[in-house]
Formats: C-alpha cells, sequence, structure tokens
C-alpha cells in the first residue's frame, strides 16, 4: 500500500547513534559551540516528492547524491505536546522513503545547525514508498533498513541504533512543533551514506514494509530525452 504526504515532510538530523559520533568534534567548534539538545530538523517540501519508480533528475551542477535510506512516520492524530509512552497511539503507519541529498559534510567544518536546504530540497529528492499500518507493525525499533545501488547492498543500519527511538523522537518533535495527519516524519539517516551517480539505479528496502526503487538520470539528458 503506498503513502503519499498532504501536508509536510518533516526530517531529522543526527538520530543515528554512528551520525551523531562522526559530527561530535564539530558540535563543540564555533558556531556552535556544544551539542544540540533538542532534535535538529530540517524540511522536504512538496517539490521534493517523489514516488517508486519516479526517475530522479540530477541537476548539472550535482555528480553524485547520497542514499539517504530512512523510515517515514505517518500520523492518525494530531500530536501536540505528547510523551513518549502515548506517542505511537498517534501513528497511522510507516513508510519507505529515500531522503536524496547532495553530499555536504565533507567540508572541513560544516555548519551543524544550518538548515541543508540547496543539498535536500532539490526537485524529485524525496522519494516515498511502500506504507504499512501502525497495526501491521507493532514495533518500530525492530527494523533493518538497506539501500542497494544497481541491486547491490551498500549499507545496512538499524532502527535499534537511534538515540532516540521512535516514539521519543515524536516527543520531542511535537514538544514545539505540531504533527497532524499529512505529516510525514523521518527518522533520520545512518552515517556514511552509500552514492550513487546518473545511470544507476538507488533502492531502499526496511523490513516488514517492503522496497522503494528509483533511477537516477542527468538532467540534461531527460530534456534531450523529452525533445
Amino acid at each position: 500500500m503506498p503513502f503519499f504526504p498532504t501536508r509536510t515532510v518533516v526530517g531529522a538530523l543526527l538520530e543515528f547513534q554512528g551520525a551523531w559520533q562522526a559530527m561530535e568534534p564539530v558540535m563543540a567548534q564555533p558556531p556552535h559551540h556544544r551539542p544540540p539538545v533538542h532534535p535538529v530538523l530540517y524540511i522536504k517540501p512538496a517539490n521534493t516528492w517523489a514516488r517508486h519508480g519516479d526517475p530522479v533528475l540530477l541537476p548539472p551542477d550535482v555528480a553524485e547524491v547520497e542514499i539517504g535510506a530512512t523510515l517515514g512516520i505517518s500520523f492518525a492524530h494530531t500530536a501536540s505536546r505528547v510523551n513518549a509512552a502515548q506517542a505511537l497511539e498517534f501513528v497511522s503507519g510507516y513508510c519507505v522513503v529515500n531522503d536524496v541529498t547532495v553530499p555536504h559534510l565533507d567540508a572541513p567544518k560544516p555548519a551543524l545547525l544550518r538548515p541543508p536546504m540547496r543539498q535536500k530540497c532539490r526537485d524529485g529528492f524525496c522519494p516515498i514508498g511502500p506504507w504499512v499500518s501502525a497495526d501491521e507493525l507493532r514495533d518500530p525499533g525492530t527494523l533493518e533498513i538497506r539501500s542497494y545501488i544497481n541491486g547491490e547492498l551498500r549499507q545496512r543500519s538499524h532502527t535499534a541504533q537511534l538515540r532516540r527511538n521512535v516514539a521519543q523522537l515524536i516527543a520531542d518533535v511535537s514538544e514545539f512543533m505540531t504533527l497532524a495527519p499529512g505529516d510525514l516524519l523521518l527518522i533520520g539517516v545512518a552515517e556514511q551514506p552509500a552514492r550513487a551517480r546518473a545511470g544507476d539505479t538507488m533502492a531502499v528496502e526496511i523490513d516488514g514494509i517492503g522496497r522503494l526503487e528509483n533511477p537516477l538520470q542527468a538532467e540534461t539528458a531527460a530534456v534531450q530525452e523529452a525533445a
């Protein structure tokens, strides 16, 4: 069963233990000086949304992208200032998402808390795939997430590696931001995501939910084909 948002897609940075540890040295440096206490969030606006099988077009200034294999959380009820013990009661289901991103953390001192809009908000950079209801998937803390390039397994992560589990993430985000039906909350991406180029096929697979596949195509090639 597919799911597609009608409101907002919100992503969280640094929620996987390994991703946090990789950025810890930067957190103590200016302009941050200390690690973030609250979730670090960003938006994937509607221009980024794509479906299973849709080509993802690479603009001329983008040579490669990171496959952002992640879990999306959809909501059955409006969640505002909910506690972790009750948070999963507000969930309608879970879906497979590819939070496609232009690599940008290789810089000597990346601005950790600067929203990476240019890197994450390109057209088609958020394919959204299979969905299951919360009744079908009772424990989101037991899921392996896998990414593939051209059918080859390139990364494995697991929701047990999250700093905040799904319930705690919902609670911490809803403390200051209402999450409503039609919203999709992404749990984040593990460290060292696989990188893909034009001509590759990206795939994200999550236990108990399904598989999402999208081909990568150079934007110039797509324009030539259309002509």
